[in-house]
């Protein structure tokens, strides 16, 4: 299949596929006439570099993914080196969701020291601390009830997605 082809049936531009081939995640074949030539293993390869795209990956990260499927493998993250790339991921968001947890509570502090009314309890204070719920699959869920941001007046979302552990 030619290029745009291969782009519409992933949903990508033609750009976004030349970009993947210089940085050597796809490689094209060409034809007589000097047209880009993809086949169905290609396919496969574009929609995995989308799909970890889309769950914060870098390219460099999704080489790993790339090169395992391109080994025969049925899922690109079956190989030693695409668990070590999630690895570092989780690891990575862990300490953005500490650091995030660390700003909540300065910013806390800081409301209340302008604002002596606005001061949250001390259990609204510490609502988002992490007690290794995050690496927990299957932890209990909190039951949505009213919210606590702005003391009550904003009302909780529901969170209708399953648990890790149990989809």
């Amino acid at each position: 299949m030619r290029i745009g082809e291969l782009a519409a049936r992933v949903g990508v531009s033609t750009r976004a596929l030349r970009y993947y081939e210089q940085q050597g995640l796809i490689s094209a074949r060409r034809d007589t006439n000097g047209y880009r030539e993809y086949d169905e293993s290609d396919v496969r390869l574009v929609v995995e570099i989308r799909s970890l795209l889309a769950s914060g990956f870098s390219l460099e990260d999704a080489r790993p993914f790339v090169e395992c499927l391109r080994a025969g493998n049925e899922a690109g993250g079956s190989c030693p080196e695409s668990v070590a790339v999630y690895r570092r991921k989780l690891a990575e968001i862990d300490a953005e969701i500490r650091a995030l947890i660390r700003r909540r509570a300065e910013l806390t502090e800081q409301l209340a020291g302008v604002c002596p009314g606005c001061v949250l309890s001390p259990k609204e204070r510490h609502d988002h601390v992490d007690d290794g719920e995050l690496r927990r699959a299957g932890a209990p869920r909190r039951q949505a009830g009213t919210g606590r941001f702005l003391g009550g007046l904003v009302p909780a979302l529901q969170d209708d997605r399953p648990d890790p552990g149990t989809a």
